[in-house]
């Protein structure tokens, strides 16, 4: 394993997460799916809403799997799920029968961005010790901009194949990416490091890892919870602005349909390029004063934004929001190292996934419930203002925490890590 190059790993990890990133795309398919086989728009939703809903659960009952069986067969196990359950997708629209779509690409597909999710990512962790963020940055970044790929191929095919050879064409391609980047990750050997790179456990710049726990061990902590409500608002918020970005900024703003979805298609560059950027800059300023960044952005971001009638104005705010919505995702595989240590991180990141199935479901619940019931969007930035003003707390919170356990941890009296 030593031989391998870490950055061709780091390559393997961004294809899976690239293919299984084009579940953002999924847009793409309401209008045709809604034009051809009459299905509602909230029924071709329900899809993707499963879809992340089981990602998040088979991340956290999966994530021990991955620990113990390696990423390697976690990634091909993700290749065949994935694309079984689009190409099973094709076939579903083929016969025109909606409960095995859902079958298909929610359920099957989503077990697959569960293991696609997790694996690459625990392992660059443990590939890249002197640059933590960075590494998972790369990885999650192809998840973000799987969009920018997977949309303008997929309306291409559909204008010129059939919906359901698109299915096709995209599953067996998504499963060959996938299958070739399976193929050569690999943990690290066991105490393995950079050659001519020393790593003095500094990367999170606050003084090393608090401790170096198992995932049972992980999930009694204080800062495990702070940590898995942080994600929670973080990814709400995110969600809700990518799931009504497009009406919400025709309402406010006054653009045009055409305009509007612009903005959409430069939010996920924004979702992709911020995961790199934020992960980057996390090796530098630490990972608790990052998420602490994001949250002070993102309550006056969802404050102002209702004031704002200028597009482009508003469309920064936006993008500054799903940056802070894609750095997230990207900072999380490297603070859970900071806070938990990498013995089983993929575990523990999988239990912090589920914050994603939920958020998933919550945000664009609320916003739609909302919007329902008082006929515009403005009160649902007051409500996320809220929200985030908690996250902002708890992240707070968070930074005295590690600063207490790091203190007692120092104690010569008792130098056991603290349970805190």
């Amino acid at each position: 394993m030593a031989n391998k190059n870490r950055w061709l790993i780091a390559l393997s990890a961004i294809a899976i997460h690239l293919s299984i990133g084009s579940i953002y795309a999924y847009s793409v398919y309401q209008n045709p799916l809604n034009e051809s086989l009459g299905w509602a728009t909230t029924d071709v939703s329900l899809a993707f809403t499963i879809a992340i809903f089981f990602l998040g659960l088979s991340a956290a009952f999966f994530g021990k799997f991955v620990e113990k069986r390696g990423p390697r067969l976690s990634a091909i196990i993700a290749a065949i799920l994935f694309g079984i359950g689009t190409v099973g997708a094709g076939f579903a629209i083929y016969i025109e029968n909606y409960i095995t779509f859902l079958i298909f690409f929610g359920f099957i597909g989503g077990l697959g961005l569960g293991f696609g999710y997790i694996a690459p990512v625990s392992t660059l962790v443990k590939w890249f010790p002197d640059r933590r963020g960075l590494a998972t940055g790369m990885a999650v970044m192809g998840f973000g901009a799987g969009a920018l790929i997977t949309s303008p191929v997929a309306n291409f095919l559909m204008n010129n194949v059939t919906i359901p050879m698109t299915f096709y064409i995209l599953g067996t391609s998504y499963f060959l990416l996938m299958l070739l980047g399976g193929l050569y990750i690999a943990k690290p050997p066991e105490g393995w490091t950079p050659d001519g790179v020393e790593v003095e456990e500094e990367d999170n710049k606050e003084g090393g890892d608090l401790a170096d726990l198992k995932a049972n061990d992980a999930v009694k902590t204080l800062r495990f919870w702070l940590l898995w409500g942080m994600m929670f608002i973080n990814i709400s918020a995110g969600i809700m602005i990518l799931s009504v970005a497009s009406p919400m900024s025709q309402e406010i703003t006054g653009a045009t349909a055409a305009t509007a979805a612009t903005v959409v298609g430069i939010m996920g560059f924004f979702n992709g390029g911020g995961r790199i950027v934020w992960s980057s800059a996390s090796d530098y300023m630490g990972r608790a004063n990052t998420f602490l960044v994001f949250f002070i952005i993102q309550v006056a971001a969802f404050f102002l934004l209702p004031y704002i009638s200028n597009v482009i104005l508003f469309s920064i705010l936006l993008f500054l929001i799903v940056s802070c919505y894609g750095g997230g995702f990207a900072c999380l595989p490297a603070f859970i190292g900071d806070l938990f240590g990498t013995k089983q991180l993929g575990a523990i990141h999988g239990y912090l996934l589920t914050s994603w199935s939920i958020a998933g479901v919550v945000g664009p619940m609320i916003v739609s419930n909302i919007y329902e019931f008082t006929g515009s969007y403005i009160t649902t930035f007051y409500v996320f203002v809220g929200f985030l003003i908690v996250a902002l707390i708890l992240s707070i919170f968070m930074k005295r925490n590690i600063s207490k356990v790091r203190e007692e941890s120092n104690e010569p009296v008792n130098p056991e890590p603290s349970p805190q």
